[in-house]
């Protein structure tokens, strides 16, 4: 097919427009488009020849020169030597867009094959062109017009040497303009002088002899080594300093246990003979705390980089459960911008991560998704991957399909790297390019470091068994260090002595602290963001139960009420937002205040007392079912107006999130973690959604204090209550949290009364401490008539665990009946229906840690009773039960509830209230039949 035939359809006019566009904008047009008049200016620039000069002359004067264009292809009389111009521009297009499947990036395997080649035949080019000139070489940062065959060498050295670089993807003109003018320099290549050479040696050693002398001394011991990808080392030391020189003041890291302990000696500072006596698997020091294994724990330092800036450094605990950090990293960072920085260039959050992770763990996308949305963005993050080519046995070809582990940057067109892991300047070349990307876009850039696992997973794994031909050669393949130390030998930058010295004082420092390590008896665990707890001292056990001051003063309460819930006059909201508003006014005055009232005063009093509020999660502004309203519109202009924020000079956030749970509660979770002075709620649509984040919950929410010291005082509320939705929207899993309870780790709600739930958040911020708070947060109970309290509830009351039957007459009980949530007010309206005076219903308003000692007094109070009864409306091995057993197993309690089953509750709106009714019968042992509810929520 002719090249150009595109031309003989097209209207003069429509090329006159192309050409005009092409000559303000290049890369808004369609790629053909913009390579012809590429080529067309060129030729028509620099070429003189007869034929050129004939073509020229044959033109009418006055026609524009696209017309000539169009002329000239119509006739057939382009010349030669023009099309050639343009297929060159072409194969320049090529390598750019391809030429990264053609690298020198794997160190111990051949790549795969890709067609069609960069092969110039395929671009319509023979050997016979590789001695013209062309003068689109200045296109690829050349000076001037060049051979073809100096062209090839050109991009080869750019394209395809130990750096792949993929960026053609990303739509936005200036971002790409600005990675293709930076590969341009120096071929591509760093330009390093001998100190900086040196320096890079220096960190390889450090790594290299860490890694080696661990295998020495700890033989079988797992580790997870580095070796194999030693050249991280050489690259966070050049990411972190090269990121202060433009402007980073703290830095956030994220990784998982491959290389870790390498990354705190070598990058934190942690001593090597804390390292080691950590090898020896001693206890911490603390009995309270479990401690984690040693390539679990994080780290926090202040250190000074080679060019004399200071910075923070922060290396998050971590799960052995992949990819779950990154969430967190994101959200410590939003925090200390938000908190701190007040600007996004001065946090920098790096994530490691390994090739089979990225790619296969969904949280990897939810984390990405996160650049650039307004609650989550932290102004780009460096990703670099440990790319071992192997997920513990499973070969790269078996963990993915796309072409590369970290082709989930295209969906954020970020640019990617990958590196050759085995040569150390191109490493900190890529690393450079990070930091300059990531300062001058806000964007993330993602590294990949092509290198391979010395020995198998763990250091007691034979990875031959999956593995052998890639074993044979590892087992022979030199490592970075000896690899580049031959560099700088031939390059005269080190000798051999220099070599010797740097090698044998490390070797020195080893020793010297494997001896020490013999002296320490227990482990110390340091505390990570210490500096950002100095005023929150972990909670002493018991500290939980004590009483807690959270009264607001009546009439400022009332003032607030009122502030909070008055639209400003001057801007116009849909009627049913203005009535809405209005009958919040009308029930403060009547005294009548109701969960979202409820709610809103706690946030109200605790931004006027200085702390902060963030809430997230997916349709948090609204609310799932229309009862917060936080967030409001204008009816014309969909200006958003945040009534809270105008109560205070506190900050007041809340963010609808992307659809996401696992990623959105990991970050929220590391928000909390950076912010201890605010309130940090993360919302679950429905409360069963929540199991899409199980990992974030039996981590860290359930075991980060006992593991790693760290307090977080998050608080998730989970919608929750049986009201005929079927087997999901109806149960938040309230057993699963119950069974994680222990050491008084975090505390676990189900609150019945607006006033109650009033006291319990901003209990969360007045304890000084931190516990994760779970809230089984109301459905149907948001707008029911008997879930109101009275502002004096709020302003003088506090939070109650237990509250008891008002109504009942102690003498009079014969059925103790024990309850939580929802489920009372079904049973309180059977009471009032039977006027029955023989059964008490006690509410668990906190299951735990559970108030033993209020709880005593109403066992005493109704010691006459007959029966102790637990109701509940999920099945019996599902909810409380399980949990309200182990607990009081001596008394005697049975237990009412729905059936045992594998799923919360029946799909069949009459199956549901089947079984409601039996659970409400049977607790007042009637047999009436169910009775009409709607379904609700």
């Amino acid at each position: 097919m002719d090249r150009f035939s595109f031309l003989n359809a097209a209207h003069s006019q429509l090329i006159e427009d192309l050409y005009q566009q092409y000559l303000k904008f290049p890369d808004s047009l369609e790629p053909s488009w913009k390579a012809f008049f590429q080529g067309f200016d060129f030729a028509l620039e620099n070429y003189s020849d007869e034929e050129s000069v004939q073509y020229i002359q044959n033109s009418v004067n006055s026609t524009p020169v696209v017309q000539q264009v169009s002329q000239a292809a119509s006739n057939g009389e382009i010349p030669e030597h023009i099309k050639k111009e343009f297929k060159v521009v072409n194969l320049i297009e090529a390598y750019r867009t391809r030429g990264h499947l053609f690298t020198k990036t794997n160190p111990v395997r051949e790549r795969r094959h890709y067609t069609p080649t960069l092969d110039i035949e395929n671009f319509g080019l023979s050997s016979a062109d590789l001695n013209t000139k062309f003068n689109c070489a200045t296109e690829t940062g050349m000076k001037e017009p060049s051979t073809l065959q100096d062209i090839i060498t050109h991009l080869q050295h750019i394209y395809c040497d130990s750096i792949g670089v993929e960026y053609m993807h990303i739509n936005n003109v200036q971002e790409r303009d600005f990675i293709k003018q930076w590969l341009q320099v120096n071929e591509n290549h760093p330009i390093l002088n001998a100190n900086e050479k040196t320096e890079i040696l220096l960190k390889l050693n450090q790594a290299v002899a860490f890694e080696n002398y661990l295998h020495t001394k700890f033989v079988g011991q797992k580790r997870f080594s580095l070796e194999g990808g030693e050249t991280l080392i050489p690259a966070l030391d050049q990411l972190i300093s090269r990121s202060s020189q433009l402007g980073v003041d703290e830095v956030v890291l994220g990784m998982a246990h491959r290389g870790r302990l390498n990354v705190l000696t070598n990058i934190f500072g942690k001593s090597y003979k804390q390292i080691f006596s950590e090898f020896e698997g001693k206890e911490f020091e603390e009995d309270v705390f479990s401690g984690d294994v040693k390539y679990h724990l994080g780290s926090s330092k202040k250190i000074k980089t080679a060019s004399g800036e200071e910075v923070s450094i922060n290396l998050t605990p971590n799960p052995s459960h992949l990819e779950t950090v990154a969430a967190l990293v994101e959200g410590i960072c939003r925090a200390k911008v938000d908190d701190k920085y007040k600007d996004f260039s001065k946090v920098l959050p790096i994530i490691i991560h390994g090739d089979g992770a990225i790619a296969g763990q969904g949280i990897a996308y939810e984390v990405a998704q996160m650049m650039t949305l307004e609650g989550y963005k932290t102004g780009g993050t460096v990703h670099i991957v440990v790319n071992n080519q192997v997920s513990f046995t499973t070969n790269y070809m078996d963990a993915r399909s796309s072409t590369y582990c970290t082709d989930v940057a295209k969906v954020t067109e970020s640019p990617v790297m990958h590196v050759n892991a085995d040569d150390a300047e191109a490493v900190v070349h890529a690393i450079h390019f990070a930091a300059d990307f990531r300062a001058k876009f806000g964007k993330d850039v993602y590294i990949d470091l092509l290198g391979y696992r010395k020995y198998g997973h763990n250091e007691g794994d034979e990875p031959r068994f999956t593995q052998p031909n890639l074993y044979k050669t590892i087992s022979k393949h030199p490592n970075p260090r000896e690899i580049y130390k031959d560099l700088l030998l031939k390059e005269n930058v080190v000798s051999n002595e220099l070599i010797g010295k740097m090698e044998a004082e490390f070797k020195a420092l080893l020793d010297k602290d494997f001896d020490a390590s013999k002296e320490i008896e227990k482990n110390v665990m340091d505390r990570f963001m210490a500096d950002d707890w100095t005023n929150f001292p972990l909670g002493k056990r018991g500290a939980v139960q004590e009483p807690v001051d959270t009264k607001y003063n009546l009439e400022k309460l009332k003032e607030l009420a009122v502030k909070m819930s008055t639209l400003p006059a001057d801007k116009k909201f849909i009627n049913k937002i203005t009535r809405l508003f209005e009958n919040r006014l009308k029930a403060i005055e009547a005294d009548n205040l109701d969960w979202a009232l409820g709610e809103w005063l706690a946030y109200a009093t605790l931004l006027s007392e200085g702390h902060n509020v963030r809430i997230s999660g997916e349709d948090v502004e609204r609310g799932t079912f229309s009862h917060r309203h936080a967030v409001v519109k204008t009816e014309d202009t969909e200006e958003e107006y945040i009534p809270l924020r105008h109560v205070s000079e506190s900050r007041f956030d809340i963010y609808n999130s992307h659809l996401s749970e696992y990623g959105v509660l990991g970050f929220d979770y590391g928000y909390a973690m950076a912010s201890p002075n605010t309130l940090t709620i993360w919302e679950a649509q429905f409360g069963d959604f929540v199991n899409g984040a199980q990992i974030i919950v039996d981590q860290y929410i359930a075991a980060a204090e006992e593991k790693w010291k760290i307090q977080n005082g998050l608080v998730m509320l989970l919608p929750h209550g049986f009201e005929g939705q079927g087997a999901e929207h109806s149960y938040a899993r309230l057993g699963r949290f119950l069974e994680l309870c222990a050491n008084e780790n975090m505390t676990v709600a189900n609150a019945t009364t607006p006033a109650n739930f009033f006291h319990l958040l901003r209990r969360q911020m007045k304890w000084n401490f931190r516990k994760p708070l779970i809230v089984m947060a109301p459905k149907s109970l948001l707008r029911h008539p008997k879930v109101v309290s009275p502002l004096e509830d709020f302003a003088n009351g506090s939070f109650q665990p237990i509250l008891d039957d008002p109504n009942a007459e102690a003498g009079k009980i014969e059925k103790l009946v024990l309850c939580s949530g929802k489920l009372y007010f079904e049973l309180l309206a059977k009471q009032e229906e039977l006027n029955c005076d023989t059964v008490a219903l006690v509410r668990f308003e906190q299951l735990y840690p559970l108030q033993n000692d209020a709880i005593e007094k109403i066992f005493a109070k109704y010691s006459n009773a007959k029966s102790i009864i637990w109701a509940q409306e999920e099945p019996e091995n599902m909810g409380a039960w399980s949990y309200i057993l182990r607990n009081f197993r001596d008394t005697g309690i049975q237990v009412i509830a729905p059936v045992p089953s594998g799923t919360p509750a029946p799909g069949s709106h009459k199956m549901f209230e089947k079984n409601q009714n039996a659970v409400i019968n049977r607790v007042f042992d009637r047999d009436d039949a169910p009775a009409k509810r709607p379904v609700t929520a």
